[in-house]
């Protein structure tokens, strides 16, 4: 799609933003993957930092998980086979899963926007950060909408995965506001004629949300 400026889009679209679409990692809840490296080392007797580099050699592995092109019973394998030792999806599951910390005021801004847009929310994620992280937080149950990679089977910048959000929402991209940490995502929706904002702090976000007149 053709880039179309900020202003031009108020007259396509006049009647202004209906939703708020946000991204889930180092927006709505930090995390720390550093964790999962730490308790893996300890269960295999490799030092984490070690283990994060095996890991990183094989990246393609995590981008397999989160486009849904391989199954838990896959991936599980994988990580035994680079740890060195068979590791139990009981072991597994909350090492790999117990890294979120929720941003209070991101919650906060997301229940003053509840009552006046349609909230949605779009992950490049995996089944087990969805079960035991994103589907647990407080702010889940406030979406109408989420695309999960591994169900779109696509990532972020795809199209395909904003595509997937505004069809469950009902609404042309326009109509839209995304929010994503990683500017090179913000932009992507931008490309796709959503208006795409990187998070740099709650201030910042609450200043982003009002230059595009989203009442908070």
């Amino acid at each position: 799609m053709a880039h179309v400026p900020w202003k031009e889009r108020y007259t396509i679209n006049p009647a202004g933003i209906r939703a708020v679409i946000f991204d889930f990692g180092n927006v709505i809840a930090r995390f720390d993957s550093s964790l999962t490296f730490g308790r893996l080392g300890a269960m295999c007797g490799v030092p984490g930092a070690e283990l994060a580099a095996r890991f990183q050699a094989e990246a393609s592995l995590g981008r397999d998980f989160e486009s849904g092109a391989i199954s838990k019973a896959q991936f599980l394998d994988e990580v035994s086979r680079i740890c060195g030792k068979a590791i139990s999806e009981a072991e597994f599951v909350p090492a790999f899963t117990e890294i979120f910390t929720p941003i209070p005021s991101t919650l906060e801004l997301i229940r003053k926007l509840k009552p006046n847009y349609r909230l949605g929310l779009i992950s490049n994620t995996n089944p087990w950060h969805f079960e035991h992280g994103i589907r647990d937080s407080e702010a889940y149950p406030l979406f109408d909408a989420a695309t999960l990679s591994f169900e779109a089977k696509a990532l972020k910048p795809d199209p395909r995965i904003f595509q997937d959000c505004l069809d469950k929402l009902g609404l042309v991209a326009e109509a839209c506001v995304f929010i994503d940490d990683i500017e090179a995502f913000a932009q992507a929706a931008d490309r796709c004629l959503l208006h795409g904002i990187c998070y740099r702090g709650p201030e910042a976000l609450v200043r982003d949300l009002r230059r595009l007149k989203v009442s908070i």
